[in-house]
């Protein structure tokens, strides 16, 4: 089955130099935590993603490590100063390798 492409939402694509852009992303994923059991008491093994990471033309500029808690379909909101005109790539990287990107263009004037 294929992973749905991450929803990704910039304020603005186009800024000012020394502005700021809110980003916020959001990825489906089922984020099993790996403490449920399903309908024949089986443990069903844990699937996470673990590791969220947003670079600016491949620096990094937001990324947070991710722990069961964390609910299904997680969700990211924060902001970026690009200082100059580039691409931010979005990584997510789930407990078994599984990497999933998308990358967003920034004008900067």
């Amino acid at each position: 089955m294929a992973t749905p492409r991450p929803r990704i939402r910039l304020d603005r694509n186009e800024i000012a130099a020394g502005e700021t852009i809110e980003v916020k992303t959001l990825v489906s994923h089922i984020m099993e935590s790996g403490q449920r059991r399903d309908g024949d008491g089986n443990v069903i093994p844990r699937k996470i993603i673990n590791t969220f990471t947003c670079a600016f033309e491949g620096q990094v500029v937001f990324s947070c490590d991710i722990e069961p808690a964390v609910s299904a379909n997680p969700y990211f909101q924060f902001v970026v100063a690009p200082p100059r005109s580039g691409t931010l790539t979005f990584t997510w990287i789930d407990d078994d390798g599984t990497e999933i990107t998308a990358t967003e263009d920034v004008v900067v004037n």
